[in-house]
């Protein structure tokens, strides 16, 4: 420690994005005083303020993961939270559809996969599929009656006015600079506007992008508990103008993602995306260039699409624990029982699904400290 001034706090949860509030939320309502660390100027600015804002139903992960099971169970925690708090949601459903042998073969073995789960998927063949999407060009879909659509920011604003109503704070501007545990008590040195030492008996590092590389340095952490971390990239585009969905519509996946979709804002407008592009270091721009290969991608489903219309969005970034062969990794909520250190828990790994499994996570959370 240097002469920085030094405090205490009971339980810290580093990273206010909508996992992490919810952590702090749950850790709170149970009877905790929780001081949530974010390192920019307000809460969610960082990949929660970069996803599709879909409710995912849960179909495409392994059965008994940890990203099947809490997308599952963390859907219907935030339909009844967004209906308890009159939060904008809407089930809009969402089609899988499959053009010729190869992609139909991935689409039974889709729905297989939903059924394991206990998600409950329809199968639709051509003809009532071109009756229910007009314009779309597949031989077969699957359809997601769970698949919804939210206001990730309403859910933030809900999550912290539950965390300040149980004494819970947030700190703005305090980046977690460097860490050590050390006698059984966790050392974090806070940068920012008000630099400072702050000891904590319990701290939950929910800090997105930053996890990984916050663990590898923090001091008294074993480094072989902290995985090896890729970032993928998925650029968006919004759609100006009309179109004919009211519904979600993806491809079947492809490697890394779930295929360049179209998602809908709760206003109607179109979007699709993302694509992913495996990059090095952090990098949120958007390449106006790269419309020609979503209109490629898209125009395979929906000929319609009139391409001058595609404009640059935003970029969001996955921090995946595979790389581009690597095949299917899970969340890693990792606690005493997963690092031998006691009142510690490093989220790593969290992307999609992680906003509809949010609620869910935050029950695990409070669970390993428990154990």
């Amino acid at each position: 420690m240097t002469d920085t001034e030094l405090l205490q706090a009971d339980t810290v949860v580093i990273g206010a994005g909508i996992v992490g509030l919810a952590v702090a939320r749950q850790l709170a309502i149970e009877g905790s005083e929780v001081l949530v660390l974010e390192a920019n100027g307000h809460f969610g600015e960082g990949l929660s303020s970069r996803n599709s804002e879909v409710i995912h139903a849960g179909i495409y992960y392994p059965e008994n993961s940890a990203k099947a099971r809490l997308c599952v169970r963390g859907r219907h925690l935030l339909y009844d939270y967004c209906f308890q708090r009159h939060i904008a949601h809407r089930k809009t459903g969402k089609w899988i559809v499959a053009r010729g042998p190869a992609q139909q073969e991935k689409l039974s073995d889709i729905g297989q996969q939903a059924e394991r789960n206990g998600v409950a998927l329809r199968s639709v063949g051509r003809e009532s599929l071109q009756a229910a999407l007009p314009g779309v060009v597949a031989d077969e879909a699957l359809y997601s009656p769970e698949t919804g659509i939210v206001d990730s920011h309403g859910v933030m604003l809900a999550l912290l006015g539950d965390l300040e109503d149980y004494g819970g704070q947030l700190a703005c501007y305090a980046p977690v600079e460097s860490a050590t545990t050390r006698g059984g008590q966790h050392c974090l040195r806070v940068g920012g506007q008000a630099p400072c030492d702050l000891i904590a008996r319990r701290v939950v590092n929910a800090a997105g992008l930053d996890a990984v590389p916050l663990a590898f340095g923090w001091e008294g952490f074993p480094r072989t508990a902290v995985p090896q971390q890729w970032l993928a990239r998925g650029v968006y585009f919004s759609y100006s103008g009309r179109h004919p969905f009211s519904s979600l519509v993806y491809p079947v996946p492809e490697p890394g993602g779930l295929g360049v979709h179209l998602t809908l804002d709760l206003a109607g407008q179109a979007r699709f995306g993302p694509d992913v592009q495996w990059i090095e270091r952090a990098d949120f721009s958007v390449d106006p260039g790269r419309a020609l290969a979503f209109a490629d991608s898209i125009s395979c489903w929906w000929p319609g699409l009139d391409a001058t219309r595609l404009q640059p969005a935003y970029a969001g970034i996955r921090p995946k624990l595979a790389g581009p062969d690597g095949g299917f990794a899970d969340f890693r909520i990792a606690g005493e029982a997963e690092h031998g250190i006691p009142g510690l828990v490093h989220l790593f790994g969290i992307e999609s699904p992680g906003l509809t499994a949010c609620l869910a996570i935050a029950e695990e959370v409070a669970a390993k400290f428990s154990d």
